[in-house]
C-alpha cells in the first residue's frame, strides 16, 4: 500500500503543474492527502460514488474518480478548481496513482519474496518459480551487507535509506526487524574483497552524512553465486555482526572472512569456557592482570611475538620486557615467547572477553 506521505507528495506535484487541488481518499470517505485550503464533508458523497457503476462522476461541483488495483476499488480521487480541463488532469492524475499502485505492489512482493529468501522460508523450487515471476535474476555474484544503526527504522526511514543506497535498481534493501537494514547487493565479476570493503565504507559515509547517523556498525558475508545461496550470506554477515562487537568492537565494519578464531569461539557453550579458564589459569582470571600487563600482553601478540618490535613501541628497555614475561610466565605457568603458550594465552584472553559480553546480554 503506498503511503499517505507518498500520496501528499504525488498530488502536491500534480498540484504544482496543473494548478488543481486534488484530494485522495478510501472507500469510506476518509481524507489520505489533499491539497484543499478546506473541504466539507465528502464521505457520503464518496458512499454513493463508491456504490454507484460509474468510473467517474461530477458530485458537489467535483470531478470523482475511481483508482482501481486489480479491479479492486482502493481509492476515490477528487478534482477540483476553475480549471477548465479538470476531467481530463483528473484522469491523469488518476493514472498517475494507478501507476504508483502498481510499482509499489510489484515493490512490496519483491520485498516480500527477499525476506523470505534471507530467512530460509522458502522452498528451492519456490525460489525459482518466484524468482522468475518477479523477474530477478538467479545466477549473478550477491553478497549480503547489514547495517546496524543505533535508531530503530521504520517505513519512512527505511524508504530514506532505500533513497540514498539504492543507486542500482538491481540490488534490493529490506529490514526483517526494526534494528537492522539488509543491502542485497548484485556485484560484478571483477568485485572482491577490496571492493567489499569500499562499498561498505561508501554506506558508512552515506549514513552519517545524509542520514546523521552516529552510531554505524556494517557485516558482510562472502560472495555467492546463486539466488538459493543468498540466505548463507546473510547468515555469514549476521554472524560478523555479533562476533564483531565481542571481539572487534574498535571497528565500524567486520567482514565475516576476516572473523578468524572468533567465530568458533562465539559458538561455545559458556560452561565449557569457564572449565577451560579454570584449567588453564587455576581458577584466575587473565583480564585480572593490571593494565600495564594486559598492555604488554596485547602489544606483544600485535608484533608477532617480537621482543625488540614491543620494546621499541611501548619505550621501555628489551631487559625490561623480558622480565616482564617472566613475572607473567611464574605467574600463569604460560611462557608468551614460547607459540603454544602465546595462542592458548590468545585464545583464553578471547573467551573471557566472549564470556563477558554474553554475561551483559543476560541482564
Amino acid at each position: 500500500m503506498i503511503s499517505n506521505q507518498i500520496l501528499q507528495n504525488t498530488i502536491e506535484g500534480l498540484k504544482g503543474i496543473s494548478r488543481i487541488d486534488f484530494c485522495v481518499l478510501d472507500i469510506e470517505g476518509k481524507v489520505l492527502a489533499t491539497t484543499f485550503d478546506s473541504m466539507y464533508n465528502h464521505e457520503s458523497a464518496v458512499l454513493s460514488f463508491v456504490e454507484s457503476p460509474a468510473d467517474s462522476q461530477v458530485i458537489q461541483g467535483c470531478q470523482f474518480f475511481k483508482i482501481f488495483d486489480e479491479h479492486q476499488l482502493e481509492y476515490v480521487l477528487l478534482a477540483g478548481g476553475e480549471n477548465e480541463d479538470v476531467y481530463m488532469v483528473g484522469k491523469l492524475a488518476a493514472f498517475q496513482i494507478q501507476g504508483l499502485l502498481v510499482a509499489y505492489k510489484e515493490r512490496f512482493d519483491k520485498d516480500n519474496f527477499i525476506k523470505n529468501l534471507l530467512l530460509d522460508n522458502l522452498l528451492l523450487v519456490d525460489i525459482y518459480n518466484r524468482a522468475k515471476k518477479l523477474h530477478i535474476d538467479t545466477e549473478v555474484k550477491r553478497v549480503i551487507f547489514i547495517i546496524e544503526t543505533a535508531h530503530e527504522k521504520d517505513s519512512v526511514a527505511l524508504d530514506n535509506v532505500r533513497n540514498l543506497l539504492g543507486n542500482k535498481t538491481k540490488d534490493f534493501i529490506t529490514a526483517v526487524d526494526e534494528k537492522n537494514i539488509i543491502v542485497v547487493k548484485e556485484l560484478s565479476e571483477k568485485d572482491g574483497n577490496k571492493e567489499l570493503d569500499k562499498m561498505a565504507k561508501e554506506m558508512e559515509e552515506v549514513l552519517r552524512n545524509e542520514c546523521g547517523e552516529e552510531h554505524v556498525h556494517i557485516a558482510y558475508g562472502t560472495i555467492v553465486n546463486d539466488i538459493k545461496e543468498v540466505s548463507k550470506s546473510y547468515k555469514e554477515a549476521k554472524l560478523a555482526l555479533d562476533v564483531g562487537k565481542i571481539f572487534f568492537d574498535e571497528k565500524d565494519i567486520v567482514a565475516y572472512s576476516t572473523l578468524g578464531i572468533g567465530r568458533l569461539i562465539y559458538q561455545l557453550p559458556i560452561p565449557l569456557c569457564k572449565m577451560f579458564i579454570k584449567e588453564i589459569f587455576e581458577g584466575k582470571s587473565p583480564d585480572e592482570f593490571d593494565e600495564e600487563t594486559l598492555t604488554t600482553i596485547n602489544k606483544f601478540f600485535e608484533n608477532s611475538l617480537n621482543v625488540s618490535e614491543t620494546s621499541r613501541q611501548l619505550y621501555i628497555h628489551r631487559n625490561t620486557l623480558v622480565y616482564r614475561l617472566d613475572k607473567l610466565q611464574k605467574g600463569t605457568g604460560l611462557d608468551l615467547r614460547v607459540f603454544e603458550d602465546a595462542i592458548t594465552f590468545k585464545i583464553a584472553l578471547m573467551v573471557v572477553k566472549y564470556m563477558k559480553y554474553m554475561e551483559t546480554l543476560e541482564y
